[in-house]
This record gives structure tokens, sequence and C-alpha cells, in this order.
């Protein structure tokens, strides 16, 4: 398999594909430090801040306005652990932490990129928005045909700037267009959806640095999550049941989420919910009635309701 792929449902996406021996393509951010000392600096967000002149600072120094946004200088694991906002000096005095900085809070579409760099020029990109929720969860994400030009240009010329030399992919979180973190690798939930030939091409990338893809067929495409409860224990669903969530129109793939031989607590988890499954499709109503069809194999008051017009009860 020619990827370094740490969650066995995303397996699927993979293993079909023929790769040297000797290419190791990462998904997963500890990964990526190892592999790629010189450019490990790219997940120190005080660094990534300080790039784009955007005020900022370590927790001991203090902002010039308020409110600023908080969270770990190195956070390699994510899930937004140890995030908050900081409205004012006293706040900022009685959450001091070591290893933590603030910078402005930023406003904006929250959007997640994807992209393909060639010796230091960003040679392809495809863009995510997720449709918040409750508790650090998402209802869905929105993987989206279009192009976002200006964002595009934005990130392609602080990739020429910052990454000399580097080949490979790398994930942007922007917040209003600009950089909130980075990441050495691409995000693995929902790459089946950039289209046929994107894992050749990926692995073309990384084996040959060349970059050949004609994606040539984009369409807006939708990876939704199930969500169980916390506190519960889950079996994975009947394999007959899986088939039959595969085979409902427009869905792409079905990942399974959690370990059945793991305690509950011991998995990475938003603090709001259990993520037990993510379906995803290139029609979102597809994507939520096999939600609800997989729904089906867990007892129904451990699943949270995901309805846009509902809440959690």
């Amino acid at each position: 398999m020619p990827v370094l792929e740490r969650d066995p449902w995303r397996f699927q996406f993979f293993q079909h594909v023929p790769c040297p021996e000797d290419v190791i393509i990462p998904t997963d951010d500890p990964d990526c430090w190892a592999l790629y000392p010189a450019h490990r600096w790219i997940y120190d967000k005080l660094r990534i801040a300080s790039s784009q002149a955007i005020p900022c600072g370590p927790h001991g120094v203090f902002p010039e306005s308020y409110p600023v946004f908080s969270k770990p200088v190195i956070n390699l694991k994510g899930m937004g652990i140890g995030s908050r906002v900081i409205s004012g000096p006293d706040e900022m005095t009685h959450t001091y932490q070591p290893g933590h900085m603030w910078m402005e809070l930023l406003e904006g579409p929250h959007v997640s990129t994807d992209c393909a760099v060639l010796d230091g020029a960003m040679v392809w990109s495809r863009h995510a928005t997720g449709v918040p929720w409750t508790g650090g969860m998402f209802r869905h994400w929105t993987i989206h045909a279009a192009g976002f030009p200006e964002l595009e240009t934005y990130l392609a010329a602080w990739v020429s700037r910052h990454m000399g030399g580097y080949t490979g992919m790398l994930n942007f979180e922007t917040i209003g267009g600009r950089i909130i973190e980075a990441h050495l690798r691409f995000a693995d939930q929902w790459c089946d959806l950039y289209g046929e030939g994107w894992v050749e091409a990926l692995v073309g990338l990384y084996a040959r640095r060349r970059w050949d893809f004609a994606d040539t067929d984009r369409r807006d495409s939708f990876s939704v999550p199930l969500f169980g409860r916390h506190g519960r224990s889950f079996r994975h669903p009947p394999e007959a049941l899986q088939a039959e969530v595969l085979a409902l129109p427009d869905v792409k793939s079905l990942q399974i989420t959690f370990f059945e031989d793991k305690p509950p607590e011991d998995h990475p988890m938003p603090p709001g919910g259990f993520r037990l499954g993510i379906i995803n499709a290139t029609n979102l109503g597809s994507a939520s009635a096999a939600r609800r069809h997989l729904a089906r194999a867990f007892p129904p008051d451990a699943i949270l309701e995901q309805d846009q017009n509902k809440e959690i009860t």
C-alpha cells in the first residue's frame, strides 16, 4: 500500500494502487514530523502566524488588543485541544499556560485546502468547508468542485516563499483567507472524492516527482459523519448492513471509524460525541439518507440527532 495510514478504515482508498517499496506517503502529523525534519517548522503555529504578519505572541507576552485566540504552539494530534478565545488582560493572566500562544482572532470562512506541491510550487488544490455543530463536531463537510481563486493565489505565494525544495502534499486550514495551521500531508478522510486517478497522481508525486492528474470530473461532494453518545460501547455494524449502505445511490465509501477492541475513552474524539462512521458521497441528500441507514445498526438512544433542523436531545 503506497500510503502510511494509521486508520485501517481508510486502507480502502489506497490499497489498490501499486507503489515502489521505498516510497512513503504520510497521512498523520507525527509521521510527517519524523519524515521531513527540514520542514517540521511548519507545525509551529506561532511561526505560521508570524510569516503572515498576523499579531501573535507566546503566553507571557500580552496582546495590544483583544479578543485573541489562544492555542498550543504545536499540537500534532489536533481536535482543538487547549484552544480558546481570550477576551481581556485579566483572563490572559489567569489562563497562562506554558507552550501556548495567542494570535489575532480571525473572522471569515474556515476552509481546509489540500495542495500538491512540486519543488516549492503549488500545482493542484481542492477546498473543503464544514458545517459546525456543537461540542467540536461537524454536521458535514462539502468538498467543493469550484476553485477559490483568491485563496489559491495567497497560498501559492506563501508556498513559493517558504517551501522551496519541498515536493509532496500540504494541507492548510485558513480563516478569512489567512493560514491558521499547516500540515505536511493531505486530508485522508475524503480523498476518494477527488476523482478517478487522484491516488495514482499522489504516488507519482512522491515516487517520480511528477504531478499528472487531469482533474476534469470535479463535482461538489460531501463527507457526512454519524455520531453516538460518549460513555457507550459500540460494535461494528453487520457486513450486510454496511453493504446496503454502500449500495445506496451516490455513495462512494463508508468508513467505520472506531476499534471494537479499544476502550471508547482511548479514541481521540471531539467532546460532543463519539464518531461511529463517515459516509462520502456525491449528493448531500443521499449521504444523509445513508447515515440514517447506518444508524440502524446502533441502539437508537445512543445516536445523536444530526438533522440540521434539530438539536441534540
